[in-house]
């Protein structure tokens, strides 16, 4: 298993389904509201869900009553340790964004770490290049099972943690990579550490998502995005979309395109709107996924990939996260061939009546199959807008 390096989001130029440049007032409006919808309201994807500990800052670990050395505490920092992977969402593929935090004998923290952009170094190195010294006797958190395999790109994180001298290492959730899968906890038991796995492993799971859809799948975690009126329109009659949402919610969709390293429209509205569907959140210019465009058989335009079809979303490299925004036909051809794993849904107060509807024809055939297969995971309010996160119900 590879990892790679943290960072947050980045800045865009389009917006909802695309359109013209913003005022300054409006773009003022969407640096101010950018704290809220990216601090405040938090991250919309599926790491958020910590049942019981909540997304957890390592000083809420330190002073959380249940913390400490030892297992009275280990729920609290492995929650932490999944918030730290979350600064790397979106930027390690196709290595998984990883947390780690090191505590050392007296249960301090000596070192912490989230994979590096590229891959490289992983959360365990980095911790324990802070730590130094501090390492030896202490405990390690990590989101994910520490690699075991050979790489020419460095040495691997079990035999790292073991030259450390640690004497504990609570992992949440086991490294379906065959290369690592259990080896790097057996070679962990076989040096004498302790070891503690399973804790937390749903909410590691659901914050590396892209990573696990990839080695489960064989694609990339796929979110769908759709900004709606109340009777479920993305645009007037005419065509006229600008805006539907306000501006604390386009900001944080700026938010969530920076999380995703791929972007998809579909052909029609390539043509007809000529979206940007950068990132455009100040000093977060870099975030701006690869445009992805639903081509069939036409060539896509500079500046874009082109895929002929959903299924061959298999085949797309360079990210483990891909995000829908634009085009009715493209989001229900997805929605077909059951290859959405994530809803996000911002819905205005507004009614259009005979407007252009967010979905066209899915392929249903009768109502009953309709039911049971989105689970409401996340609510946010945007005032005067609201998001509503579904994520599809898979068996495991």
């Amino acid at each position: 298993m590879a990892r790679g390096r943290g960072a947050q989001s980045q800045a865009a130029r389009r917006d909802d389904r695309g359109g013209e440049e913003e005022s300054r007032e409006e773009a003022g409006h969407r640096t101010r509201a950018r704290g809220q919808a990216g601090h405040r309201a938090g991250w919309c994807g599926p790491g958020r869900q910590f049942a019981a500990h909540g997304p957890l800052s390592l000083a809420q670990a330190a002073t959380s009553g249940s913390a400490g050395r030892g297992p009275a505490g280990d729920g609290a920092w492995l929650a932490a340790a999944i918030t730290l992977s979350e600064r790397a969402h979106g930027r390690t593929a196709p290595n998984p964004n990883v947390g780690c935090i090191l505590l050392d004998a007296q249960g301090h923290v000596a070192g912490r770490g989230w994979t590096q952009p590229g891959g490289r170094p992983h959360a365990e190195a980095v911790a324990l290049a802070q730590a130094g010294e501090q390492a030896r006797g202490g405990t390690a958190y990590v989101s994910l099972e520490p690699c075991a395999h050979a790489s020419p790109r460095g040495p691997c994180c079990t035999d790292l943690l073991i030259a450390a001298g640690v004497a504990r290492v609570v992992i949440a959730a086991t490294d379906p990579d065959p290369r690592t899968n259990g080896a790097g906890i057996a070679r962990l038991k076989a040096a004498g550490i302790e070891v503690v796995s399973g804790l937390l492993a749903r909410e590691a799971k659901a914050a590396m998502a892209g990573f696990f859809t990839r080695q489960r799948l064989g694609r990339p975690f796929v979110t769908l995005k759709l900004a709606l009126s109340l009777d479920g329109c993305i645009a007037m009659a005419d065509g006229t979309s600008q805006w539907i949402t306000g501006p604390a919610a386009r900001v944080h969709a700026h938010v969530e395109r920076a999380r995703h390293e791929l972007i998809l429209a579909g052909r029609h509205t390539v043509e007809a709107d000529a979206p940007r569907l950068d990132v455009r959140l100040p000093g977060l210019e870099d975030r701006s996924p690869q445009r992805v465009m639903l081509s069939g058989t036409a060539p896509p335009p500079d500046g874009w990939r082109g895929l002929s079809h959903p299924d061959d979303v298999k085949a797309l490299t360079g990210g483990d996260h891909l995000l829908i925004e634009g085009g009715a036909r493209a989001a229900a051809s997805f929605l077909r061939d059951d290859l959405v794993d994530r809803l996000l849904l911002y819905r205005a107060p507004i009614l259009i009546g005979g407007g252009r509807p967010g979905l066209a024809d899915i392929g249903l055939t009768d109502l009953a199959s309709a039911h049971g297969r989105w689970r409401l995971a996340d609510t946010r309010d945007f005032a005067p807008d609201r998001l509503e996160v579904y994520e599809r119900v898979r068996a495991d």
